[in-house]
C-alpha cells in the first residue's frame, strides 16, 4: 500500500463515535450549512418507509441535524411513493424533474437530477433498500463535512453480511472495482466500501462531477473527485453493518460491466467498441444467450444545466 495511503487511513478514516451528535449540530449552528437527504427509489415499499422514518425522528424532530428528506422515485410499480410521503419525505418523480431532458433508466440519473430538487450544502445520499436501519448512517456520514471545512466527500464504511456470514457482501466490489481502483487509482486503495450507496459531499462538489447514469455512479464520483479536490478531501466512517436486499449473480455481472465501463472512459475516455454484456440463461433447450446493453451514457455537471444555474441565481 502507499504510503500516502497508509497515511489517510490514519488521518480521514474515522468511526462515527468519533464526533459526538452533539458536536456535529454545534458545528452546524456555527456554520449555518444545510443538509439534505436523498433516497434514490425503485420499487421499495418495504423498507423505505422506515428509513425515512427513522431519519425525521431521530434528525429532525429529536435534534435539527436534517433540514430535508428527499425521496426520488424512478418509476415505481408498488407503493413506494405513498409509503415514503406517508413516512414524512417529499417525493419527487424522476421524470418531472427537469422534464426538457428525457431521462434514461439508473442509479446516476437519479442523484444527478436530485441536485435539482434539493437545496442543502451538504447532499446525503442513502440507498433505499437498507434494513435494520440506524440514523448513525446519515449523522456518520455528515459530521465530517460539518465539522472540516476541508472534507469535501465522505462515503460510509461497514460490514455487509451475506447469508449470515461477514465481509461476504460486496461482490462487485471485491472482484471488480477493488482491483481496478488499486491497479489504476491507487490513492483510492484505502476505502473499505468505494461502491457504497450511503456517502455524503458539499453540493459544491457534486455540481462540478458528471454522474454516469447507471451502476458506474459511485465509482466515477470516487474518481472524479480525487483529481478535482485530492485525496485529503475525501473521508471514510465506519458506521457498522448494513443489511439490504442482495443480488443474483447476473444483475452483478451487468453492474460490473457498467462499472468497468465507467473505469475504462476514465483511463482512455475512449470509447467501448460493444458496450454491450452476453449473458446466459437455461431454457427449454438449453442455454439461451440474453444480451443487455451497458450504460454508455454521462449527465454533465450540474453546474453546466441552465436550469440550475437560474436556480441558484434566483
Amino acid at each position: 500500500m502507499l504510503e500516502e495511503v497508509e497515511r489517510w487511513l490514519s488521518t480521514r478514516s474515522w468511526s462515527v463515535t468519533d464526533r459526538p451528535l452533539h458536536q456535529i449540530l454545534a458545528a452546524k449552528q456555527r456554520t449555518g450549512q444545510t443538509v439534505s437527504v436523498v433516497l434514490p427509489a425503485l420499487n421499495e415499499e418495504e423498507t423505505v418507509g422506515d428509513i425515512v422514518a427513522i431519519i425525521r425522528h431521530d434528525l429532525m424532530q429529536q435534534v435539527p441535524l436534517v433540514d430535508e428528506i428527499v425521496v426520488v422515485d424512478s418509476g415505481s410499480t408498488d407503493r413506494t411513493s405513498a409509503v415514503a410521503s406517508s413516512a414524512g419525505a417529499r417525493v419527487v418523480h424522476r421524470d418531472e424533474i427537469l422534464p426538457r431532458l428525457p431521462a434514461v433508466p439508473g442509479k446516476g440519473e437519479v442523484l444527478w437530477r436530485s441536485l435539482l430538487v434539493t437545496s442543502g450544502d451538504i447532499v446525503c445520499f442513502i440507498d433505499a433498500d437498507l434494513k435494520e436501519f440506524s440514523s448513525d448512517f446519515v449523522s456518520g456520514i455528515v459530521g465530517p463535512l460539518l465539522t472540516d471545512p476541508g472534507i469535501d466527500l465522505v462515503k460510509g464504511m461497514y460490514d455487509r453480511p451475506l447469508a449470515g456470514a461477514t465481509g461476504q457482501g460486496g461482490r462487485v466490489t471485491e472482484l471488480m472495482a477493488r482491483p481496478l481502483l488499486n491497479m489504476h487509482w491507487p490513492q483510492l486503495a484505502g476505502f473499505v466500501q468505494p461502491l457504497g450507496g450511503e456517502y455524503a459531499a458539499r453540493r459544491s462538489l457534486l455540481e462540478q462531477l458528471p454522474f454516469p447514469v447507471g451502476y458506474g455512479v459511485e465509482l466515477g464520483m470516487l474518481v472524479d473527485a480525487l483529481h478535482l479536490v485530492g485525496l485529503d478531501a475525501l473521508a471514510q466512517v465506519d458506521v457498522g453493518v448494513r443489511k439490504h436486499r442482495h443480488q443474483d449473480g447476473q444483475a452483478l455481472g451487468r453492474m460490473a460491466a457498467a462499472i468497468y465501463r465507467t473505469a475504462q472512459l476514465r483511463l482512455a475516455r475512449g470509447h467501448l467498441i460493444r458496450p454491450s454484456l452476453t449473458q446466459f440463461e437455461r431454457g427449454e433447450d438449453g442455454f439461451e444467450p440474453r444480451t443487455y446493453s451497458v450504460d454508455t451514457e454521462e449527465r454533465p455537471p450540474m453546474a453546466e444545466i441552465a436550469e440550475y444555474a437560474e436556480r441558484k441565481a434566483a
